[in-house]
């Protein structure tokens, strides 16, 4: 479940293996990619966690952010 942290939605992912998280961080690229709307995040071994804000919009959350972040959902 996303939720509001420091001006960003914010969610982490765990995956049973470095492999799975990379998979998803790819398939996450591509639509970030097609948005034009690119997150910050981490990837450790197993686990991605993702903050969304809007940068030209000051880094604070839009609509941007949350169809990014049901984009992001629906790839799980």
């Amino acid at each position: 479940m996303w939720t509001e942290q420091n001006n960003s939605l914010y969610r982490k992912f765990e995956f049973r293996n470095f492999s799975e998280a990379f998979a998803f961080m790819t398939r996450v690229a591509i639509e970030a990619e097609k948005m034009n709307h690119h997150p910050l995040w981490t990837n450790v071994w197993n686990r991605v966690e993702i903050w969304l804000n809007t940068h030209d919009a000051g880094d604070v959350i839009t609509e941007k952010d949350h169809a990014l972040a049901k984009k992001i959902d629906a790839l799980l």
